[in-house]
């Protein structure tokens, strides 16, 4: 079974304005867009509404993050009902800055996933390590303890809602891209321990996608790898290169 290409984009904490958030819409509405791609873009959550409103309908849309409880006394969080509600089909959880900047563990982003999948969201699951991860060897050890969290609290049929999202923390925002060598052993062992871990079927249908520093210089030849089956896109998401990251897989 073909994977279908994923490209996400990860807008983060941008754009700082509403005009450059209709600047962006207009940009990703105009553009001429690989239909064989699937298109996911994740605004800050004051411009999800608005921003679902007005993209292209072959254009979804992801929450950034979720909380674990449909509603109730936990102020500055968004519920998975209130997404579905609100018509939003993706979530983004585990994302590195969660996990360091606010402390979030595997078994808290185990817990919001089973809550999204409990209300039928779609899950761009984030994993990856550090660079004193990497240079420890520790890459596929630490990539399959933040998976194990997920596969504890899942079943087999919920991994067709899920998307893997391989982001190494020391290439997000840096500059610094995992090498094509390195991006493709990675997706592998993710793989590989899909297969152990759950089953073959779902290793080889769930797509892992790359994030750390993809841009239109490097997004060509990452796309062709094996086992990437296409990116989460962070700063070049507020540029027009994202187009051409959208297209890589086209000849």
């Amino acid at each position: 079974m073909a994977r279908q290409f994923f490209v996400g984009g990860n807008f983060k904490m941008n754009p700082a304005s509403r005009k450059d958030k209709v600047a962006l819409v207009k940009l990703l509405n105009e553009a001429e867009l690989d239909p064989n791609t699937e298109i996911v873009i994740s605004p800050p959550a004051l411009y999800l509404i608005p921003v679902k409103e007005s993209i292209r309908k072959d254009i979804k849309v992801a929450a950034q993050n979720c909380y674990f409880k449909d509603s109730g006394a936990f102020t500055g969080e968004i519920s998975p009902a209130q997404l579905v509600d609100s018509e939003i089909p993706y979530v983004i959880l585990g994302h590195s800055e969660r996990r360091t900047l606010f402390h979030e563990s595997s078994e808290v982003v185990a817990q919001k996933t089973r809550a999204a999948l409990d209300k039928g969201l779609n899950i761009i699951l984030c994993i990856g390590e550090t660079l004193n991860e990497r240079e420890a060897g520790e890459t596929a050890k630490v990539c399959e303890e933040q998976l194990k969290a997920v596969v504890d609290v899942s079943k087999e049929s919920d991994w067709s809602k899920i998307v893997v999202a391989y982001e190494p923390v020391w290439a997000i925002g840096t500059g610094k891209v995992a090498t094509p060598q390195q991006a493709q052993e990675a997706h592998k062992d993710i793989r590989s321990y899909l297969s152990k871990a759950v089953s073959s079927g779902v290793a080889e249908s769930t797509r892992i996608i790359y994030g750390g520093s993809v841009n239109a210089g490097n997004c060509k030849e990452l796309s062709t790898l094996p086992d990437v089956d296409g990116f989460l896109v962070g700063g070049a998401s507020l540029k027009p290169e994202f187009v051409q990251i959208v297209n890589s897989k086209k000849l």
